[in-house]
């Protein structure tokens, strides 16, 4: 059985603005702006560049943001959400 695999939307599909401790995300496709927290701006940030798996997302993010609790079963949870949203597919 082949791993899941999770991908962001295209390059120029999102559009994102800080607003203090939250981002607004506006969704291309959808027409849809979205108020996120951390992480998942740093999560749509790295699937940007290409789908993950996972595991390398959890790395990827352990090492670009020093996280020193992470947890894979929060990162499915928060990639679950991002599903639900629209933002992010898996496949």
């Amino acid at each position: 059985m082949r791993d899941v695999v999770y991908r962001g939307p295209p390059e120029h599909g999102l559009l994102a603005a800080p607003l203090d401790e939250f981002t607004a995300v506006y969704h291309r496709a959808s027409g849809i702006t979205h108020l996120l927290t951390e992480p998942a701006p740093q999560i749509l940030a790295v699937l940007a560049e290409g789908a993950m798996s996972l595991d390398a997302l959890l790395g990827r993010l352990s090492s670009d943001y020093d996280l020193e609790d992470a947890d894979s079963a929060a990162l499915a949870a928060r990639l679950d959400e991002l599903i639900e949203a629209g933002l992010v597919e898996r496949s």
